[in-house]
């Protein structure tokens, strides 16, 4: 099975039934995802939907166990993206129960996906997550607090993309990508996780392919104002390069010299 970029035949099927267009894209989007996609991680050619209103995710691989959630959006994804109540988000991270997000953008007239990216659950982090202000007390869910996913927080490394510009990413690519990672899905702690996107997102901000010390350690105000309990961020950025060299993030030229791979 190939996965491709066209939902036109979804949106004929279903346009008829549903007058809300939020409604509309929820089912043309999930009916598309069950038929066509495939699960990045075991690259199985099936995926299982959940009964309604399970309370995490939408969707499950029965090969390997990864979970899923879709969120889709009307034109390009943005810097964030909506998603549901703030404090079971929270409470999925620190219970490490999150699960793998996919996050789909799709054309105006309901024909193509334009963007489709999967970011494993390892990278959705409380730093990520940005607390929206409680509904009033007159709402019908009075003082219901959603949240927002900061997508644009997320490492290059974290956002593995399926299609991009409406063009489909071979499967083994995806594969490739998504093991690229395994040392990191592969650490339970939730500080040591943020560490490590701290330091991806660092070396992305470095606009130079080949870098030194000296580079990422202007950076270490920054890193001080995400932990601010840590009093010797220059042996931590030492030690989170270490980690990304020894699992080819980025190449050790010599020197305190490295190199995005």
């Amino acid at each position: 099975m190939r996965i491709d970029a066209t939902i036109n035949s979804y949106y004929q099927k279903y346009n008829a039934a549903y007058k809300s267009k939020s409604q509309l894209i929820r089912v043309i989007s999930e009916n598309w995802f069950k038929d066509k996609m495939f699960c990045p991680f075991c690259t199985s050619q099936k995926i299982n939907v959940y009964n309604n209103n399970h309370p995490v995710a939408d969707f499950f691989c029965d090969f390997c166990g990864e979970e899923f959630q879709l969120k889709s959006k009307r034109q390009k994804l943005g810097k964030v993206v909506v998603d549901g109540e703030y404090y079971k988000m929270m409470d999925a991270i620190y219970s490490n129960s999150a699960p793998n997000f996919f996050f789909m953008s799709y054309g105006p007239y309901f024909d193509f996906i334009n963007d489709l990216i999967i970011v494993p659950k390892e990278f959705i982090l409380p730093g990520i997550i940005q607390k929206r202000n409680p509904l009033s007390y007159s709402a019908r869910r009075a003082r219901w607090t959603g949240c927002n996913i900061v997508l644009k927080d997320i490492p290059d490394a974290g956002r593995v993309y399926l299609i991009k510009d409406k063009n489909v990413v071979d499967m083994q690519e995806v594969k490739t990508m998504v093991e690229r990672i395994n040392f990191y899905r592969k650490i339970k702690d939730i500080e040591g996780r943020g560490w490590i996107v701290d330091m991806m997102n660092v070396v992305t901000r470095i606009r130079k392919q080949v870098f030194n010390l000296k580079d990422v350690y202007t950076y270490v105000p920054y890193l001080k104002s995400l932990h601010p309990n840590n009093n010797n961020i220059e042996a931590k950025i030492r030690q989170q390069l270490q980690i990304l060299r020894d699992n080819g993030i980025i190449e050790f030229l010599g020197k305190g010299v490295y190199k995005k791979v």
